[in-house]
């Protein structure tokens, strides 16, 4: 009974020294929790990348999005002033046009009945003005009575009226007058290109009916393109006249192209957004009015510390850094440590506690393995 009693004693010992190592093996496991050991293989397989923090030049920015365009002078729509049937129209969306070019033909009926009003109006028109100097005339030498002479001044300058009205409208339609005086009436009117520019919308096709509210044409002229963006409200009062400007085309390219503020609006829209006029420094380039685009207006720049983004890494909301603990025999021992952040840009991030690593390697490159 003695022997079985201290029997028992013995294994209750033994298991209460069986629970002291666990412990002691956390304490050493939590102690080296934060350091990573990597042999020069895994080095060169991940391609890591060993470096400093630098200074780097971080911009503070309002983020927009727009749209390429060109002032109103730049954009034209070809359109009549009376309707009719489509009989020529020769040009295609993305054909270049020079101003006055010939770009499309209508027929009507109309047509050939103001000219028919023109020619009767002008033959009226020399009589009653020869009707007028001849009463002007005895009215003068007491011949004829006043009453006679005023009735012929109104008649002629009540038609010379309707006279001139005729000959501005066929103008306007791009007939000669003096042709349809000497008996030359056509059926046909021409349109003409009003500025420079090329094709950009085409709305009808031969044969067509248009009336005088239709628009045939559109013609756009880019020499002159331009960014017009949509501002906040909130953002506005950082947004000043000469300011650079960084902006891409999502839709095509990547590449971000400089320009400058010109002009920023002085009303809100519905939308609480303000309009923000942007000169583009390289007009040369192959840019469309209607492009959609996304912009950042530069208002403030600053040199900070800071690091590559590919340098910082995320876990259980805690952003940290590798940093090189020691360096021996073909092994690298990389410590985790706790970074705060600050402005970021496309490829770096600040460091606010730069001072913690002044000096020291870093992971700069491929520990997303780790």
């Amino acid at each position: 009974m003695k022997n079985i009693s201290i029997f028992l004693i013995s294994l209750a010992f033994v298991a209460c020294g069986k629970k002291e190592i666990p412990a002691e093996s956390t304490s050493e496991n939590s102690e080296n929790s934060n350091e990573i050991t990597i042999t020069k293989q895994q080095f060169d397989n991940e391609k890591m990348e060993i470096g400093s923090i630098a200074e780097h030049p971080f911009l503070s920015v309002v983020n927009a999005n727009g749209m390429i365009d060109v002032p109103p002078e730049n954009r034209a729509s070809v359109s009549t002033f009376v309707s009719g049937y489509v009989t020529k129209i020769p040009l295609l969306i993305g054909d270049f046009v020079k101003k006055g070019q010939f770009v499309a033909q209508l027929t009507n009926t109309e047509i050939v009945d103001i000219q028919q009003n023109y020619l009767e109006v002008a033959s009226q028109n020399r009589f009653l003005k020869n009707e007028f100097e001849r009463q002007k005339t005895l009215f003068n030498e007491q011949i004829s009575s006043e009453k006679n002479y005023l009735r012929a001044e109104s008649s002629y300058k009540s038609n010379l009226a309707i006279y001139n009205g005729l000959r501005k409208k066929l103008e306007m339609l791009h007939i000669n007058p003096t042709e349809v005086e000497k008996g030359n009436i056509s059926a046909n009117i021409n349109l003409y290109a009003p500025i420079d520019g090329y094709i950009t919308k085409v709305m009808t096709s031969t044969g067509a009916y248009v009336s005088s509210a239709s628009e045939i044409l559109e013609i756009v002229n880019t020499n002159h393109i331009h960014l017009e963006l949509n501002v906040f409200e909130k953002d506005i009062l950082n947004v000043k006249k000469e300011q650079k400007i960084k902006f891409k085309v999502p839709e095509s390219s990547n590449t971000y192209f400089d320009a400058s503020v010109y002009l920023v609006g002085t009303t809100i829209t519905e939308n609480k957004t303000v309009k923000v006029h942007g000169h583009i420094d390289d007009e040369k380039q192959q840019f469309m009015a209607g492009m959609f685009v996304e912009a950042s207006i530069i208002f403030e720049s600053s040199i900070e510390f800071g690091l590559p983004i590919s340098a910082i890494h995320t876990e259980e909301n805690q952003t940290f850094i590798y940093v090189v603990k020691s360096q021996k025999n073909e092994e690298t021992v990389f410590e985790k440590v706790i970074v705060t952040l600050g402005k970021k840009d496309e490829n770096y991030v600040q460091i606010i506690n730069f001072t913690d690593f002044k000096g020291k390697n870093i992971l700069l490159k491929g520990g997303f393995m780790l």
